[in-house]
């Protein structure tokens, strides 16, 4: 190891993260190769990686599983952690990483539980948590697919860890419903290209099936206001995605 970090790259997606990109590179100081890609921010998001050591390259948005390729594929070393621009690790998921890295026998890939924060609180309900993802893994190994809510899909063995991760997705609501317009418009586009069809119930159906399940099935009422709105918000996104897919479909 050199100056007590390890054979590890980090990869890492941005565009304007000023405010939450320094807190994340200091939980990841620990690994010798840290790859920003950015695609186009007009803050110090460039800067600010760039103080930190970082490898930065700038590229025109592709998609998020296309941008992330991307960044992986730039990366110096076999074991690559992939992680957002507000997600934090942890010191004691940092511990179990190095110890990964220093003995990675047990397996190729390994998944985190992500402890997602609003509003300054740990959302234990909604589906929010244990909302596992992938992000340690042999960059050989497979792929990120998707260009929203990608997932590495990957040839080799699989271990999840209980160690988390954290994730300040939002600030507020109206950060919600950006994301709702931006993530229905993409999924809808992906569909239509894929060839899916749909019809006039379709948007009602998903929106209300998906409001269900994420206010009752995953007890979302539990979180008080804040699980009604993520709620809302994940039956909107459902149902514009379907909404917006049935426009094409016509304009078509």
């Amino acid at each position: 190891m050199k100056n007590n970090k390890i054979p590890l790259s980090v990869a890492i997606i941005t565009k304007n993260e000023e405010e939450r990109l320094p807190d994340c590179l200091k939980g990841v100081s620990f690994a010798e190769d840290i790859v920003v890609v950015d695609s186009g921010s007009t803050d110090r998001t460039v800067e600010i990686a760039k103080e930190f050591g970082c490898r930065v390259f700038m590229e025109e948005w592709k998609g998020y599983g296309p941008q992330k390729n991307s960044a992986v594929a730039k990366c110096k070393h076999d074991w690559v952690l992939v992680i957002d621009a507000d997600e934090r690790i942890p010191e004691e998921t940092k511990n179990e990483i190095v110890k990964i890295i220093n003995s990675p026998d047990m397996a190729d890939v390994y998944s985190f539980p992500r402890k997602n924060i609003f509003h300054g609180r740990w959302i234990k309900h909604s589906g929010w948590w244990p909302d596992r993802v992938i992000r340690l893994f042999k960059r050989q190994k497979g792929r990120f697919e998707s260009l929203v809510h990608e997932k590495w899909m990957t040839r080799g063995a699989i271990m999840d860890l209980n160690v988390y991760i954290e994730h300040y997705s939002f600030d507020n609501y109206s950060e919600m419903v950006k994301k709702l317009d931006e993530y229905s418009t993409i999924n809808a586009t992906e569909l239509f290209n894929k060839g899916f069809k749909v019809n006039t119930l379709s948007p009602i159906l998903h929106g209300v099936s998906m409001f269900i399940k994420s206010y009752i099935l995953e007890k979302g009422f539990l979180e008080g206001f804040d699980g009604l709105i993520i709620a809302l918000s994940k039956a909107g996104g459902s149902f514009f995605k379907y909404a917006k897919l049935l426009e094409l479909q016509r304009n078509k």
